[in-house]
C-alpha cells in the first residue's frame, strides 16, 4: 500500500473555467485519491479546495432557521435549499427561452442564483439576454463571444455580477458585522485571479453570527463558507425597501 500522507499534503484545489482557453478540469485530491476529469467547460467556475475534516468551519450553533425578512427572500432561500444534492455541472447546454433550465439534478453554482430567483419571479435568462441584446459591449468579452447566447450568458459568473451591479441593491462586502448578511441574498466570490464563485446565503447563521451559504462547486451544499474566499458582490435581488 501507500504510505500515509499528512492532511496538508491534500489540501490541492481543482480548478477549472474557460476564459482564455482553460477547458480541462486539472485535478482533485480526496483523502488521498487522485481523480483525474477532462470536460469541455463554458462556464467560468471553480471546484472548491478539498479540505480535511479538521479544517472544516465550524456548524452552526442552533439547527434554528430564521424566518426570512420578506416573502420573497423565503421562496429563494427554499428554492436554492432545495437545490442540496444536485450534481455539479457546467457544461454547455440548448435549453428553452424564456424560462429554460438544465435537468434539476445537475447545475453550476450559477444555477443555484438563477433557480432560486426564479422561484422568486425573476428569470434572470430573459432579463440578462434583454439587457447585454441592449448593453453587449458593458459585458465581459473574455469569451469571444460577438452577441449574446441565452442558452449560457447568464449562467457566468462574471455576466451575473456585471447584471447584479446594474439592477441589484448593492450591499457590504464586509463582514465585521453580521446583520446585513439576511437570508436570500446572493454572494460572489473571487476564488484567484481567473476563478469566479456564487450562492446564495442561508437563513442558519454560525457561532459568530454569520450566515451560512448554499453554493455548487462539486455538489450543492448548505455550509459554513461565506469567508472562504475573497467577497466581491452582495446583492439583493430584486430590489426591496
Amino acid at each position: 500500500g501507500s504510505s500515509p500522507t499528512s492532511a496538508t499534503t491534500f489540501k490541492r484545489a481543482a480548478l477549472f473555467e474557460t476564459n482564455g482557453g482553460f477547458d480541462r478540469l486539472m485535478y482533485r485530491m480526496r483523502t488521498g485519491v487522485w481523480i483525474g476529469v477532462t470536460a469541455t467547460i463554458v462556464a467560468p467556475i471553480a471546484l472548491i479546495a478539498t479540505l480535511s475534516v479538521a479544517d472544516r468551519s465550524a456548524a452552526p450553533s442552533s439547527p434554528v432557521r430564521e424566518q426570512p425578512r420578506d416573502a420573497t427572500a423565503g421562496k429563494i432561500v427554499d428554492s436554492a435549499l432545495s437545490q442540496v444534492g444536485t450534481t455539479y455541472f457546467p457544461g454547455y447546454v440548448a435549453m428553452d427561452y424564456p424560462n429554460g433550465d438544465l435537468p434539476t439534478d445537475k447545475g453550476a453554482c450559477t444555477d443555484v442564483v438563477i433557480r432560486a430567483l426564479r422561484a422568486a419571479g425573476q428569470d434572470l435568462q430573459e432579463l440578462m439576454h434583454k439587457d447585454m441584446s441592449a448593453h453587449f459591449s458593458l459585458y465581459p468579452t473574455r469569451y469571444g463571444h460577438s452577441k449574446p447566447d441565452p442558452n449560457i450568458d447568464h449562467r457566468r459568473v462574471p455576466n451575473q455580477l456585471v447584471f447584479m451591479r446594474r439592477f441589484a441593491q448593492s450591499l457590504t462586502t464586509e463582514v465585521s458585522s453580521p446583520e446585513p448578511w439576511q437570508a436570500g441574498d446572493i454572494v460572489y466570490w473571487k476564488m484567484s485571479e481567473k476563478l469566479d464563485h456564487c450562492g446564495i446565503v442561508s437563513n442558519l447563521r454560525n457561532d459568530r453570527g454569520l450566515p451560512l451559504v448554499i453554493h455548487n462547486a462539486s455538489s450543492c451544499v448548505e455550509e459554513d463558507a461565506l469567508t472562504r474566499w475573497k467577497i466581491v458582490g452582495h446583492f439583493r435581488f430584486p430590489k426591496r425597501d
